[in-house]
């Protein structure tokens, strides 16, 4: 029996533990851009680049990948055929494009490495030193290799991506289908477990799966953003608050 009010904690991947959503950002950048001049070519008009504030935190971040190209891309009244997920990254449909910033990503990845929140794994370390179950939740489909590379797969006692997801056939961010279904494999109940999200379609998520708490990290100055959106605490970073930090706030919400 533990000795917290709370059984589990689920956390998002890129921006929360490790320090690839700006690398994320970039891949979306490199790939939108190079098509959006590609279409300047075709079709004339001005080009108006992508931008990580005015394009990819609102339309992208932290959906699944091929919600994030349409998402933008119906942002900029651009229509574009689906397509299948086999299709090769040089399709001109909202799944090539989302293939070519997959590959897009992996490239910068292995030229520049996984980098990680020092203080997010130091805390990882310590709730499961208390024996507090510990689940991961992404919509990216490279969860598992990043979290390979930097040494933490084996901390987390169930794994939800973007794989898994296409797999169960589960709806991405803002549903909350991927922390629900992380709570099941740890065979927790939802009211139990916390969600540690740092996208503003993430922490929806979290509020609409009526979990016992929402913590939000505001890598992007947006705490009000994430307050506003379903978060009931937010923080810079883990190196703000201890476990008993958690333990605090939790009982707060819940009595």
């Amino acid at each position: 029996m533990s000795e917290y009010s709370f059984d589990a904690v689920i956390f998002d991947l890129d921006g929360v533990i490790t320090q690839t959503a700006r690398v994320h950002s970039l891949a979306w950048k490199r790939m939108f851009d190079n098509y959006l001049r590609l279409r300047k070519d075709k079709y004339g008009g001005p080009f108006k680049e992508f931008t990580h504030e005015n394009d990819y935190l609102p339309f992208v971040d932290g959906k699944p990948r091929y919600k994030g190209v349409e998402s933008f891309l119906v942002s900029r009244g651009i229509n574009l055929d689906f397509g299948a997920p086999s299709d090769s990254p040089d399709t001109e449909t909202i799944c090539g494009l989302g293939n070519m910033k997959d590959s897009t990503f992996n490239t910068i990845l292995a030229n520049d490495g996984v980098k990680v929140y020092d203080s997010t794994v130091e805390m990882i370390k310590t709730l499961k030193n208390k024996g507090i179950k510990l689940g991961v939740a992404s919509s990216s489909k490279n969860c598992k290799p990043v979290l390979e590379a930097a040494g933490l797969l084996e901390l987390f006692g169930t794994r939800v991506d973007g794989v898994v997801s296409a797999e169960l056939n589960l709806k991405g961010k803002p549903e909350p289908d991927i922390f629900t279904t992380a709570c099941d494999n740890l065979q927790v109940e939802y009211n139990k477990a916390i969600i540690v999200e740092d996208a503003v379609s993430g922490v929806q998520a979290g509020a609409k799966g009526n979990f016992g708490l929402v913590l939000g990290i505001a890598r992007e100055n947006n705490e009000e953003e994430l307050k506003q959106n379903g978060a009931d605490r937010v923080i810079r970073d883990f190196s703000v608050m201890t476990i008993d930090t958690l333990e605090k706030w939790f009982v707060e919400k819940n009595g």
